[in-house]
């Protein structure tokens, strides 16, 4: 068997991804001077993302306006400059994820919420745990390896555990200076993107809030408060 860039494939890409990170409801609502109604707020996050055209991001956001570098710096720049172990790296450089759908996301970081952060106090299972989070819809124009027609033949790229394979390929396409990937999801029948270089993400766009909560053994999803949106049954 040969090695895993042996005839891989690459692929155009331009489109949004899906961007979900920890973030408050509370600490950026724009909308809250309209109506006292958290329905109110989310129809109004909705209307903006279906209608403002994409946000100008700036190759120089410190000369433009503060609000761009500040949303800039939340839903792109952070993990480039704030590395951390992960699927891709061993924490010597960093790698931007971002997925093909809202539920991708959520699924994914359930999963590191509750087995990583919650695990490590032991509080996966405390009942009425709660997290906030916000996803930003990023735009991507980059070359990317797709690795989905080598799944079959490289399982560890999707080992819900073991991160070995995927770092040493990881370490790999950031020496070469490759933007990043196309794969599976280890969580769910959706796609992940890893991208290493920030230049190919631009224009951020708020999308949505999101509540994870633990009740019953499970992970409550809302992204309208009190209306549940997803319900993952995390081991």
């Amino acid at each position: 068997m040969g090695t895993l860039f042996d005839d891989i494939t690459i692929t155009d890409f331009h489109d949004d991804l899906h961007r979900n990170i920890v973030s408050l409801r509370e600490s950026e609502n724009l909308f809250d001077d309209l109506t006292d109604s958290p329905e109110g707020w989310q129809s109004a996050i909705e209307l903006e993302v279906k209608t403002k055209p994409h946000t100008h991001v700036s190759q120089q956001p410190v000369i433009d306006r503060p609000f761009e570098e500040a949303v800039y710096n939340e839903a792109i720049d952070y993990p480039f400059e704030n590395w951390s172990n992960t699927r891709y790296s061993d924490g010597s450089f960093g790698v931007w994820y971002g997925t093909d759908s809202l539920e991708t996301s959520i699924h994914e970081t359930v999963h590191h919420w509750r087995h990583g952060l919650l695990h490590d106090a032991g509080w996966q299972n405390l009942e009425g745990v709660t997290i906030e989070r916000k996803v930003y819809h990023v735009r991507c124009d980059a070359a990317l390896f797709n690795f989905l027609p080598k799944l079959d033949a490289f399982p560890a790229l999707i080992d819900p555990a073991g991160y070995d394979f995927t770092r040493q390929t990881g370490e790999r396409i950031h020496h070469d200076g490759h933007p990043g990937l196309i794969s599976r999801s280890t969580r769910c029948d959706g796609n992940i993107y890893a991208i290493f270089n920030p230049q190919v993400l631009s224009g951020p766009r708020q999308m949505c809030f999101l509540t994870y909560r633990i009740a019953s053994g499970s992970v409550i999803v809302e992204r309208q408060p009190g209306k549940i949106l997803l319900q993952i049954m995390s081991p």
